[in-house]
């Protein structure tokens, strides 16, 4: 059993997020912690020039909300979002928050994840805990 669980939510996908969190729920110890995490990509200094001041804040806010409306009514999870390049935020929130797993979900890799890789298949490689990836 795990005691700090993260769980990575990307918005821009229509991934059902209930069997990861069902995954984390049955791998958490009593007394344990379960964090679901979205990451916000960041924003080129190029065009935060251009944009306004309260515009990242805004978005970071509304990623919260989404994320928190994505989990629905699961209890004692924390939502958090924050900004950065998806798989290595995960990887540095992980290690900052002493999480001991990481419960991804993935989809069905197709020909592109074999030149580029997925995000799930970055965190699985380079990941300082368990991972458990949800299909």
């Amino acid at each position: 059993m795990y005691k700090n669980i993260l769980v990575p939510v990307a918005l821009d996908h229509d991934r059902d997020v209930t069997a990861a969190l069902g995954v984390a729920k049955a791998l958490v110890a009593d007394g344990g912690s379960i964090t679901a995490l979205t990451v916000v990509e960041t924003v080129p200094a190029y065009v935060l020039a251009e944009i306004p001041e309260n515009t990242i804040a805004q978005n970071t806010n509304d990623a919260v909300t989404a994320l928190k409306e994505r989990i629905g009514s699961a209890d004692g999870v924390k939502t958090v979002a924050v900004s950065g390049h998806s798989a290595r935020t995960i990887l540095d929130y992980a290690e900052g928050h002493d999480v001991d797993c990481i419960v991804i979900a993935s989809h069905q890799p197709g020909l592109q994840d074999y030149f580029l890789g997925s995000t799930a298949a970055r965190v699985v490689r380079h990941a300082p805990c368990a991972v458990h990836v949800v299909r």
